[in-house]
């Protein structure tokens, strides 16, 4: 329900962009966003303390708590009905095209009628949004580009937009009584940014009740084939499911074949040949003389590994990028764990335009068993995230040393998130920015520069000796925006030069390095730092797909410094970047 009613508000908030209203499409962002990161359901929140608990949802005031409330008892909610027939268009889909925003698409319904992509593909190869008022031949064709690459990314879900419902449906199947085991498969368990469809495997005496519980979830909208081994449906969302009842004897080798991908046990399956073994999805086999098969390991998905003389692989790794060669001699490395993770020096507090904010923030990272948090808002250049100037950083620095004098038993950091100008510059003046306990600086504008004017901007801030960190390196939104182009090995060499940390945003939508990324940096040898890049306390939760991201990457311990304890981390940025690592 959190994901519905979360979608529902930031409709509601392009609507009313389209319709050039005031305050209220900020405040249904704001509210959509915590709703979206919620732990807990909105439902359950409203059974327990009522419309009350939902007013203490982050950016959820009594009109849109109100609206939360109409949801859940009507399953639908009347004025965004009333604006839906005002504004017939699927906005969803539209704003997910790079370019296109809520005025964009209130001028093409107006003058073309244009609906959804199919119409705005129709337009743009007709020629007839160059003919729009500021419009023009570049903008229908960076549209068009738009639409291929939608076209492309969508045949796929975000990790992060799936992985609350995969685990809710997990959860509701692991609680019935006829549930022996469970667990999810393929790339969901691999942790890809994007999954195709959604694997379950189960171990059950009765198949045929968690089939039929299986069927009759509310989230299920299609049927394709119901049997006692095999179920496939459809969600409400789109994706794909299946859910496969496999023996108790079977159920590791089954994890394992529907784990990697097809390049993976493609490779294992050789090895197994090699050995004169069988391995399939209900287990490894030796093989006799007269073709007598007699299982070895099945059970358990590290037998399979052992008796195939490979260290185990963690699932994230199972891509046949060269994990097997490296298992074969014993020498894949222990990856980094949600547990390694000390602090996030990536938070946003938001301070210009709510001060209450940090003590927020700091209560939630004592939750997480953080040792240290580090609050680093937007800088000036950023108006639309109210970003601070000079004199608003040291007014801010002198608020933070209060809470670090009063609260006992945590650290605070204060830093910043600056902005990289086009020439490589930063927003903030440097003997503002030598006062901060750290800095960080991306990319926020300008993005579609040439390969080689990127890399210098970004190299020239990388050359600033107050810049520590270099947020979400290639800008990319994943289904939406892609990378923007630069010399990664030329900026991989002057980040080592220089002691720049590179950021791995945990943000399901940035993901930002990615794990081939990843990968490059730790052979050069670069640090890398893995931020939540929160906004909303429900956002600081995201670290986890930062973790899976940097495990994808190969990453360790040593190559994340927020693995480091404070004493660490804060005795790190007090050093001249050259000589840090």
């Amino acid at each position: 329900m959190n994901q519905e009613i979360a979608k529902i508000f930031y409709e509601i908030a392009e609507i009313l962009e389209m319709k050039e209203v005031a305050f209220k499409p900020r405040a249904y962002q704001k509210a959509a966003q915590s709703i979206q990161g919620l732990d807990e359901n909105v439902k359950t929140i409203f059974e327990k303390k009522g419309i009350k608990g939902l007013e203490e949802i982050s950016g959820v005031g009594e009109g849109i708590a109100e609206r939360i409330v109409e949801y859940i008892k009507k399953g639908k909610i009347k004025g965004y009905e009333k604006l839906k027939k005002e504004m017939p268009v699927n906005i969803s889909e539209l704003v997910s095209i790079e370019g296109v925003g809520p005025k964009l698409i209130k001028l093409f319904y107006e003058k073309l009628k244009v609906r959804n992509i199919n119409d705005l593909e129709k337009a743009a190869r007709h020629g007839k949004i160059s003919t729009l008022p500021r419009c023009g031949k570049k903008l229908e064709q960076k549209i068009l580009q738009g639409i291929e690459f939608y076209k492309k990314s969508h045949e796929r879900f975000l990790l992060g937009d799936v992985f609350e419902l995969a685990e809710k449906i997990k959860s509701r199947l692991s609680e019935l009584k006829e549930t022996e085991k469970i667990e999810a498969a393929g790339s969901f368990r691999r942790k890809k940014e994007t999954i195709g469809d959604l694997d379950i495997l189960v171990v059950s005496e009765k198949p045929k009740k968690v089939m039929d519980f299986f069927v009759s979830m509310p989230e299920v909208r299609h049927v394709y084939g119901k049997g006692l081994k095999k179920t496939m449906v459809r969600l409400s969302n789109g994706l794909d499911v299946d859910l496969r009842v496999v023996d108790e004897k079977s159920f590791g080798s089954a994890l394992q074949y529907f784990t990697g991908n097809k390049a993976h046990n493609i490779e294992l399956r050789k090895i197994a040949l090699k050995k004169k073994y069988k391995l399939n999805e209900y287990g490894l086999f030796k093989v006799g003389s007269k073709k007598s098969e007699v299982r070895i390991a099945g059970q358990n998905e590290k037998e399979i590994y052992k008796k195939l003389g490979l260290q185990f692989m963690p699932p994230e790794t199972r891509e046949n990028t060269g994990e097997i060669e490296l298992a074969q001699k014993n020498k894949l490395s222990e990856f980094i764990e949600e547990k390694d993770i000390k602090g996030d020096l990536h938070i946003h507090s938001h301070w210009k335009v709510k001060k209450g904010l940090i003590k927020e923030r700091i209560k939630k990272a004592k939750e997480l068993g953080y040792e240290y948090l580090g609050i680093s808002d937007h800088t000036k250049f950023l108006a639309i995230e109210h970003g601070l100037n000079e004199q608003d950083l040291l007014k801010q620095s002198k608020e933070i040393e209060r809470f670090r004098l009063h609260v006992s038993g945590f650290k605070i950091l204060h830093g910043c998130e600056a902005n990289i100008l086009t020439d490589g510059s930063i927003d903030i003046d440097d003997k503002v920015l030598s006062k901060l306990d750290y800095v960080i600086a991306g990319v926020h504008s300008q993005m579609k520069m040439s390969k080689e004017k990127m890399t210098e901007r970004i190299i020239t801030a990388m050359k600033n000796p107050h810049v520590d960190i270099i947020a979400h390196l290639t800008g990319r939104v994943i289904q939406r925006r892609e990378e923007y182009e630069i010399d990664f090995d030329k900026i991989l060499r002057v980040a080592k030069e220089t002691g720049t940390i590179l950021e791995i945003n945990a943000n399901p939508v940035r993901l930002d390095l990615n794990d081939v990324k990843i990968r490059k940096a730790k052979e050069f040898g670069v640090k890398m730092i893995i931020s939540s890049d929160a906004h909303q306390n429900e956002q600081m939760d995201l670290m986890k797909f930062g973790v899976w991201q940097a495990r994808r990457g190969w990453a360790e311990k040593k190559d994340i410094v927020n693995t480091m304890s404070f004493k660490e981390i804060s005795g790190l940025f007090k050093k001249p970047k050259k000589k840090r690592f």
